[in-house]
């Protein structure tokens, strides 16, 4: 049995003007959410440390995130990470991360005795000094062979550097360039240390599964760069489907996409949930999906245009809407069945990732119906139809 019977003709046409506006709410509403409150950015785009951590024992997110306060941090983020083989895994998220402020540089430069003369008071003298962007390590070649405890020492009462513990730090790592490699104390290791004294003893495990950070700055290039990548792909695809169909067709087809990325990114919004490259990745396979699905319509649509001559094009928008909607939605659901197989047993950025797509595979199938197919009736209607008119009454 057919979900669809063949040759039967729905009207999808009589109620686009209720569908039109609900489209329009939801867009328009999704655009307020964009700056109030604001998306939840992820670590990606915002800047900061993030750490996983699997405790030994039970914890809830309001003890991790005292513990973590107390360790002069900002209010971290701390999501509960689904795993059935370890209950008490946690993701905290600060905003801070390892950086050695300008001044501080300063510091450590004058105190390893760099400069073209040896100041006084100087056992060895530095000659060049690289700090690693993560403000973790800091690289320094001497003129001679140097003492290890006279650097170590030289890190003594330095206001917010700490040296990592370990008897092999700092350690030599090219002799005959006298090249010395210092270790310092990321936010990644203070954050532990702080839920090691916040928490009760044994319960934070001695190392984290993972630790991340990404700059301020790095994270607000990676954000731009996703928001030209989603507006570089609209305008492409609009010029395909302008040139693969009519001109006619690229505004419907292009504003149902813009519908399903910005409607989907509002619904994340409301659900609270994070949006960053992951999320970034499922809009753009969203708005691959959604413009695939448009242009089959489209295409059916073009293909009745031969068949039907003279009918109008409401009749051909309900035709080509029956004899593909058995299709669409088949092939939709059986998408949307192997992602919420991902979702419910998925863990992490699987189950965010899926999240997204499921919602965009929804909303794909609708705008196809009630936001592409009607502007472009509407755009026909009211500049092409009356070119037609115009060139009929010339001849």
């Amino acid at each position: 049995m057919q979900l669809f019977p063949i040759g039967r003709v729905y009207d999808f046409t009589s109620r686009r003007g209720l569908f039109m506006g609900i489209s329009l709410v939801l867009t328009l509403g999704s655009f307020v959410l964009l700056f109030f409150p604001g998306p939840r950015l992820g670590t990606d785009f915002r800047g900061g440390t993030e750490v996983e951590v699997a405790f030994t024992e039970r914890v809830t997110p309001a003890q991790v995130e005292a513990a973590v306060m107390k360790g002069d941090f900002s209010r971290p983020d701390v999501i509960r990470v689904e795993d059935p083989k370890n209950p008490h895994r946690f993701l905290i998220r600060v905003q801070e991360i390892s950086t050695i402020t300008d001044q501080q540089q300063l510091e450590i430069e004058k105190r390893l005795c760099l400069g073209e003369e040896k100041p006084q008071g100087c056992e060895h003298h530095g000659l060049e000094v690289k700090f690693s962007p993560g403000g973790e390590k800091i690289s320094v070649r001497f003129e001679e062979p140097p003492d290890l405890s006279w650097v170590r020492a030289q890190f003594a009462g330095l206001s917010g550097i700490k040296l990592r513990a370990g008897a092999s730090n700092p350690t030599v790592i090219d002799e005959r360039d006298h090249r010395v490699e210092i270790q310092l104390t990321s936010r990644g290791d203070q954050l532990m240390d702080a839920l090691r004294a916040g928490l009760a003893a044994g319960v934070v495990p001695d190392q984290a599964l993972r630790t991340e950070w990404i700059g301020p700055k790095a994270g607000a290039q990676l954000r731009d760069a996703a928001v030209k990548s989603i507006v570089i792909s609209l305008v492409f695809i609009m010029a395909y489907v302008a040139f693969r169909f009519d001109l006619r067709f690229a505004p419907g087809g292009v504003l149902a996409l813009v519908h399903d990325a910005v409607v989907t990114v509002g619904v994340l919004i409301v659900l609270g949930r994070e949006i960053n490259l992951t999320t970034v990745a499922a809009i753009l396979t969203i708005i691959g999906f959604s413009v695939n699905d448009t242009v089959v319509v489209f295409d059916r649509v073009r293909e009745n245009l031969a068949k039907l001559r003279g009918a109008s094009f409401d009749k051909l928008i309900n035709v080509s809407l029956s004899e593909m909607l058995s299709r669409t939605i088949l092939t939709s659901s059986t998408v949307i069945m192997v992602l919420l197989c991902f979702f419910i047993w998925g863990t992490g950025t699987l189950r965010d990732f899926a999240l997204t797509l499921i919602i965009g595979m929804v909303l794909g199938v609708y705008s196809s119906i009630y936001v592409a197919l009607p502007l472009t009736e509407y755009l026909d209607r009211k500049f092409f139809s009356t070119v037609k008119k115009k060139a009929v009454a010339r001849t």
